[in-house]
């Protein structure tokens, strides 16, 4: 697909950018205005792309690429329907695509070359409007392909929670945390990265599949030295200080480029309250939280067990590659305590309301495999047998049908799939029900199964792929026009 070009500087006054986004459901796609145009211009959301350097620790600087100097963004509150004039300005020398991740907009701000979204040129600046919907933790991140360059994309700390305030909120909590997992120095190996797996049926298949990459001593795969929480490597940020009684809302985001992540916090449970964002149809209460790449957990947690514990990873080398943060207990001192969780895992179908689904209107086998591409055991994923090409035309979607797509691993990884721009409902996860679930990103285990009802509902290109960026960028991904 060919990618349009974009003026250095697409700006427009505020009367204007709010017409347009009312009128044409928040895109702002026309040409370079008059001076006279940018008077009143007042951007609510400013974005700096530019290289900064990074302490994870004292002693361990990192040079990355971020938002506004700082990693992760603060987290952008915005307003659920009221339309948010957006400039970006990027300092680097390459081309950026920003990303609002688990957005309902128009494709040409969605920030994804694939839907020949609107780029941030290099060195220049991009103005638009968008209307934040629908409310709830969603995220905005860079969407460029790396490659084999594991400082571009989502390697970078190119990433940030976005809060879209519901039009009522609750309110059951009495503070909210912001919590966002990276790893970093990421670097290619060879050697087998096991995949966590906790369902029967995947170990029962492991045991009697292997595949072309499993048979490969070049199979190159993704590892990384340290991990962080919010930008800081275990025990060198600040503690997260709470008080007991207190009921905290832990809004968690796993903003790798790669790693799927399980993480708990000793002698605490985690009252599950939405997936990416959306409320679920029942709240369960778990002691592991898992994440795929790209997808938010709302949990509440009551403080009730005073310590100085560790809210971390479950994987004892990750924690001490720094995948963790400290929560202090006031009055509490001493070093951090971790004990292995013991209690209920982590299960789609937890969430479920359990009921039969409803009829899809179309039928859409996904089979998800791979094949190494040549000598040198980087790996191509193919989807319904047949590798990602920009020559192929989308395929056709249409408003308001439901569209049933039956995914089904052929692989050993673990998949973290991501509609754009759309959201959808979980039918069945490995032959169980798990109706009434709304997600943007959802993990396909090893060698599992899975089914989404997807009822597009934004006309224009949508983007579906694996948010692993190695797995992206090795082909694991499709184009749907919608109309």
């Amino acid at each position: 697909m060919r990618q349009p070009s974009a003026s250095s500087s697409i700006e427009f006054t505020r009367r204007d950018l709010l017409s347009l986004a009312l009128k044409g459901g928040g895109a702002v796609l026309l040409g370079r205005p008059s001076s006279a145009m940018l008077a009143d211009t007042v951007p609510d959301v400013k974005l700096r792309i530019a290289s900064i350097e990074l302490e994870i620790a004292p002693g361990l600087r990192i040079t990355t690429t971020a938002y506004n100097g700082g990693v992760p963004l603060s987290p952008l509150r915005l307003q659920e329907g009221t339309p948010v004039h957006i400039e970006i300005t990027n300092e680097t020398n390459r081309d950026e695509y920003v990303h609002w991740h688990g957005f309902l907009i128009p494709a040409a701000v969605d920030g994804a070359e694939e839907e020949r979204s609107l780029a941030v040129p290099a060195n220049q600046t991009l103005s638009y409007v968008l209307t934040p919907q629908p409310a709830g933790a969603r995220y905005v991140h860079s969407h460029a392909m790396a490659g084999h360059n594991l400082a571009r994309g989502t390697y970078s700390g190119q990433f940030g929670f976005v809060y879209v305030e519901p039009k009522d909120d609750a309110g059951c909590y009495d503070r909210e945390v912001f919590l966002a997992t990276h790893e970093w120095e990421p670097y290619l190996t060879n050697d087998e990265l096991e995949e966590q797996s906790h369902e029967p049926i995947e170990q029962q298949a492991r045991d009697q599949q292997a595949t072309a990459a499993e048979m490969s001593q070049d199979h190159w795969e993704v590892a990384y030295k340290v991990g962080s929480i919010n930008g800081k490597a275990l025990g060198h940020g600040e503690p997260i200080r709470v008080k007991e009684g207190e009921r905290v809302l832990f809004h968690v985001l796993n903003a790798s480029a790669t790693e799927n992540v399980r993480l708990s916090l000793p002698g605490h449970h985690f009252r599950v309250m939405a997936l990416d964002g959306n409320p679920i149809p029942k709240q369960a209460l778990v002691d592991v939280l898992e994440l795929g790449v790209g997808e938010r957990i709302d949990a509440l947690v009551e403080m009730r067990t005073p310590g100085v514990w560790i809210f971390g990873s479950n994987d004892d080398v990750l924690r001490e590659q720094g995948l963790g943060v400290v929560v202090e207990y006031a009055g509490k001192l001493g070093a951090p305590m971790w004990k292995d969780p013991t209690g209920q895992g982590w299960d789609y179908t937890l969430f479920s309301e359990g009921t039969l689904p409803v009829k899809e209107d179309v039928a859409m086998p996904m089979v998800i495999d791979e094949v190494t591409r040549n000598v040198n055991g980087y790996e191509r994923w193919l989807i319904n047998g047949s590798a990602y090409s920009d020559m192929e035309e989308p395929t056709v979607l249409r408003r308001g049908v439901r569209y049933r797509f039956a995914f089904r691993n052929k692989s050993d990884d673990a998949h973290p799939l991501h509609f754009h721009r759309s959201r959808f409902e979980l039918v069945s996860v490995n032959g169980r029900v798990a109706t009434g679930i709304r997600k943007d990103v959802f993990v396909v285990r090893p060698f599992g199964t899975a089914e989404v009802d997807l009822v597009p509902t934004e006309a224009g290109l949508m983007l579906f792929h694996c948010h692993n960026q190695f797995h992206m960028d090795s082909g694991f991904k499709r184009v749907f026009n919608v109309v």
